[in-house]
């Protein structure tokens, strides 16, 4: 597989060596062509293009909404085991995940960009850019996050006019429900997880914020932060039955209903968790994944809403 891989990078390298040449060559055989876009990622670093690239790459389904939702395409995708968003994408070769990427087919695909996660992909960036591909890294890690996002691709797709509808479509949303910010805030624990691991989501994740942002109070919110998850906490019993949320809302990329079960289970093992408001009112439940479990993109506003309408129904 490295040897395929090496022999892939290199002829890429080739190609599109000759094809720059070609294309920034004036009539006297110098090279003047200029950069029409330039911009910093998330990890501040700089980044040039000379012309909108064709051959985009993207390893979350966020990134994938976004690039579509801007009117662009793409020619590699994440793997995804909920449904896309966007039907035109459902066809587009895809290329692993930011968790797991598949160098080989990306190499193949002669990709001109590949937008990944910071800090996640930085270890993949040396390979790509050796193969002639540039690596744009940004993150999800709250609403403003998301906005930033769609400002740089809007940049990056020339498309900033759109791009600006899209961010004031999200901030319009926002405002909806700031005029209820004075109002008592639902208690709610958030829940990411599979069968035998779970964590609290905390403020500085996405969940965490798009719930605060939504009218509710994550009662993780201070908690301590796992080293290497830091937007999660390990759960707490006690300090869980002494806030007694009003609603536990569980995210997961797996089945939704062994890992509802095997919560329901594990909470079965402390009696003292059946005393909980959320679970003596039936209010465990498990969100959707394709807007909860990871970066929903410019469906945002859907995450929102769906969060927003299950704070309400607690306090008719």
């Amino acid at each position: 597989m490295k040897k395929t891989l090496l022999i892939c990078c290199a002829a890429v390298v080739l190609s599109l060596t000759a094809c720059g040449i070609e294309a920034g060559q004036t009539a006297n055989g110098s090279n003047q062509q200029q950069a029409m876009i330039q911009f910093k990622d998330f990890a501040d670093r700089k980044l040039s293009f000379d012309k909108v690239p064709q051959n985009i790459v993207a390893l979350s389904n966020g990134e994938t909404d976004i690039i579509y939702a801007l009117g662009g395409t793409l020619v590699g995708r994440p793997a995804s085991t909920t449904p896309l968003a966007t039907k035109a994408a459902e066809d587009v070769q895809q290329i692993g995940s930011a968790h797991e990427v598949d160098l080989e087919k990306i190499a193949l695909l002669r990709a001109d960009v590949v937008l990944g996660n910071n800090p996640m992909n930085t270890k993949d960036v040396p390979i790509l850019e050796g193969a002639g591909t540039k690596v744009i890294l940004t993150s999800a890690n709250s609403i403003s996050e998301i906005e930033k996002q769609i400002e740089l691709f809007g940049k990056l797709l020339q498309k900033e006019e759109r791009a600006s509808e899209l961010v004031q479509e999200i901030e319009e949303k926002l405002k909806q429900f700031e005029t209820a910010a004075d109002s008592v805030k639902p208690r709610a624990l958030l829940v990411y997880g599979a069968p035998g691991t779970y964590m609290a989501a905390l403020p500085n994740s996405l969940s965490g914020n798009i719930l605060e942002m939504a009218g509710g109070t994550n009662i993780a919110s201070d908690y301590p932060s796992l080293q290497s998850y830091p937007q999660y906490a390990q759960l707490n019993s006690e300090r869980i039955v002494e806030a007694n949320p009003q609603l536990i809302l569980i995210m997961t990329h797996g089945n939704p209903d062994e890992v509802k079960k095997g919560f329901l289970k594990e909470m079965q093992t402390n009696p003292a968790w059946s005393s909980l408001e959320a679970v003596q009112q039936n209010k465990v439940e498990v969100l959707p994944a394709d807007l909860f479990g990871s970066n929903p993109g410019t469906r945002i506003i859907e995450s929102l809403e769906y969060l927003h309408e299950k704070l309400e129904a607690l306090q008719q």
